[in-house]
């Protein structure tokens, strides 16, 4: 069993107003360092996540001679070194609790003449990885995984050829993994999803001079490509302003506003699920930068309602289920979740740790075969164990504002993950949030 690496202490009564801001994108941050990285020139990143994760993503790519500079926080260069500038790895490259990382970078290495070997945290190696593996394969990728998990060897000597790809199941992860492995590929590379996914990737390439082609679900580029530098400016992470727009909803005594929020509409359904629910949101000053949609996110408190989550907007909710789970234990009546059953894939299986989560807190849930089924009401306090999600973590702490008595949330060291000040963020914010060895 893991041992406990920090734990958060969620004590009832705080409430949140105010203006904040939020750390910058995390999934944009990793594309921007990525493709900054095989381009050609020099490429300016203005707020760009300082979290583990994307240190992850830039320790890999330094380990094969891509210099970068910090110019202040958030502000960084990355040298770039061409598409096929990328040198040997003296090891396996070791990505962390980074999925992102470990798939997208499969992508690209895929294209390069070299061998390279993906690692990570205990977490990241119980991740699936056929997912890319398999199609890239079908490009003429020679890449192989153990049991269909990392350890994942690239053997990026073979010719890449652009194939048509249809997806089971929306994934940004894959999609772009078989996206920048066509970047090499000789001729056309087109990816067909049964749904949205996130589009950043698609998004930036244009950013960097590649011409993206889009047709109702079908993505597709041109390769072999070049990249050109860019300048990038990243907005705040929408899946990081997600727990305090549920926070603003659930304990405000006033209006909170979440400043310079990335709105790209692949990203925000949580917003027309909260309205559903009850929830006064409002979006203010829409503006765009690097083809990312930004905007202020206005939150009023209110009463939210049970509902059925409409199936379509799941699959454009997934990161930010925790906390709406979360939240929907304080809801007038019931909150049916389903269609989420990608979450049990995750950097822990979310649904059950939601599931066992609420249930220790005293909420009436029932677990479904894809997802849950919450009896809003009251929770009571207690104590539940994050399993190293840092999603996970943040929802409970968030929840634990309204609970009856104190809410400890267990192992929670992997918020670094993706939002390093958290905790002093919400405190100032008036929540009663503090961190115990």
């Amino acid at each position: 069993m893991k041992a406990s690496t920090g734990n958060y202490v969620a004590t009832p009564g705080g409430h949140v107003a105010g203006e904040v801001r939020v750390p910058g994108d995390k999934s944009i941050s990793h594309r921007a360092a990525l493709l900054g990285a095989i381009a050609q020139g020099r490429t300016e990143i203005q707020g760009f996540l300082e979290g583990a994760d994307c240190a992850s993503t830039l320790a890999a790519l330094s380990a094969m001679g891509v210099q970068h500079e910090r110019l202040g926080p958030g502000h960084l260069v990355v040298h770039g070194a061409g598409m096929h500038g990328l040198r040997v790895p003296l090891r396996a490259l070791d990505l962390g609790n980074s999925g992102t990382s470990m798939r997208l970078l499969a992508g690209i290495l895929a294209g390069q003449a070299f061998e390279s070997t993906l690692v990570g945290d205990a977490s990241l190696m119980q991740r699936p990885m056929e997912r890319v593996a398999e199609p890239l394969r079908r490009m003429g990728a020679d890449i192989k995984t153990r049991d269909g998990r990392p350890p994942v060897t690239i053997r990026g000597l073979r010719a890449l050829i652009g194939r048509e790809h249809r997806l089971d199941l929306p994934s940004a992860q894959v999609k772009s993994a078989l996206l920048l492995a066509g970047l090499y590929a000789n001729g056309l590379t087109r990816v067909q999803e049964p749904g949205i996914s996130r589009d950043h990737t698609e998004r930036m390439l244009g950013a960097f001079g590649v011409a993206v082609g889009r047709e109702a679900d079908i993505i597709s580029i041109e390769g072999p490509a070049t990249l050109r530098a860019a300048s990038i400016r990243i907005p705040g992470d929408f899946s990081s302003a997600a727990f305090f727009v549920a926070a603003g909803v659930i304990s405000g005594k006033d209006q909170l506003v979440i400043r310079d929020v990335g709105i790209n509409p692949t990203r925000t359904a949580l917003l027309d699920i909260l309205r559903l629910m009850g929830a006064d949101i409002r979006v203010h000053a829409q503006r765009s930068a690097d083809e990312e949609p930004r905007a202020d996110i206005e939150v009023h408190p209110g009463q939210l309602r049970g509902i059925e989550v409409p199936p379509a907007l799941v699959p454009i909710a997934m990161d930010e289920l925790p906390v709406l789970i979360a939240v929907a234990a304080l809801a007038e009546g019931e909150t049916v979740v389903t269609g989420a059953t990608e979450l049990r894939v995750k950097e822990s299986d979310r649904l059950a740790a939601m599931t066992t989560g609420l249930a220790a807190l005293g909420v009436a849930v029932e677990p479904l075969p894809d997802g849950l089924r919450i009896q809003g009401g009251h929770v009571r306090g207690g104590t539940v164990d994050s399993h190293g999600d840092h999603r996970v973590a943040m929802a409970f702490a968030i929840l634990g504002a309204r609970a009856e008595s104190p809410v400890i949330v267990r192992d929670v060291q992997n918020v670094a993950t993706s939002f390093p000040a958290f905790a002093p963020t919400a405190r100032a914010l008036g929540l009663r949030l503090s961190e115990a060895g």
